[in-house]
């Protein structure tokens, strides 16, 4: 099967919100008494604005000190602070090679795709000038499971109208890989940590169409059939 759509997350993949995700996160943990740096922000990568804040109650200690409603406040003043900060994004905040690459895959005629955990990635499209590139963007707020469930990617290739199994996602965390891989796309990991990526590529700027067609192709000579 020939390669059709290339799926992607959005931070640390199309542009990189983590440091703003970072700043709105430490300002509302401060605000319960607890204290969060970067390494738990790296932990927070591809799981849900909830599932985020629940994790960092639990690493504060103050899993059982809010109830639904009070965690539901703390998320949604999280979200606002993140939505001011997205004011800084614009089309210079792309990450290296992602223009030239969105622009070869409309050459080549392959669908592009969105699966990201945000419930913000229409607005972080827009801010960043892509929302007419996307062909589909999965809606998160319809989404039941996390990453690394495949429920996301699935909903993506239903969206575009492709088979997993005829389309190349591109990740930056595990959960993100384990959920490609779950649903038989190729996968394609960015950074150095990755484990059980088909391609794993150290930034960006080696995100090629040359090097997406040939993992394609190679996977197919390897298998002996056509995905």
């Amino acid at each position: 099967m020939m390669l059709q759509a290339v799926i992607f997350d959005l931070d640390g993949v199309i542009t990189d919100t983590a440091h703003l995700h970072f700043q709105a996160w430490r300002t509302v943990a401060a605000e319960t008494g607890i204290h969060i740096d970067e390494e738990v922000n790296e932990s927070l990568k591809g799981i849900s604005r909830m599932a985020s804040l629940e994790r960092i109650l639990r690493l504060g200690g103050k899993a059982k000190t809010f109830n639904e409603a009070q965690k539901a406040a703390l998320a949604g003043r999280k979200n606002a602070r993140y939505v001011q900060l997205l004011g800084t994004l614009g089309p210079q905040s792309l990450l290296p090679g992602i223009a030239p690459l969105l622009t070869e895959l409309k050459t080549q005629q392959i669908k592009i795709g969105l699966a990201s955990a945000s419930l913000n990635a229409p607005r972080i499209l827009q801010a960043l000038g892509l929302t007419a590139i996307f062909d589909y963007c999965a809606d998160a707020s319809r989404i039941t499971h996390s990453k690394p469930d495949p429920e996301i990617f699935l909903a993506a290739c239903r969206g575009l109208g492709v088979k997993p199994q005829a389309c190349v996602g591109v990740e930056d965390a595990q959960a993100g890989i384990d959920a490609i891989n779950a649903c038989g796309m190729l996968s394609i990991g960015i950074g150095s940590t990755l484990r059980e990526a088909d391609l794993r590529l150290n930034s960006t700027q080696e995100l090629t169409w040359r090097r997406i067609a040939g993992l394609m192709e190679h996977t197919e000579k390897a298998t002996g059939f056509r995905r």
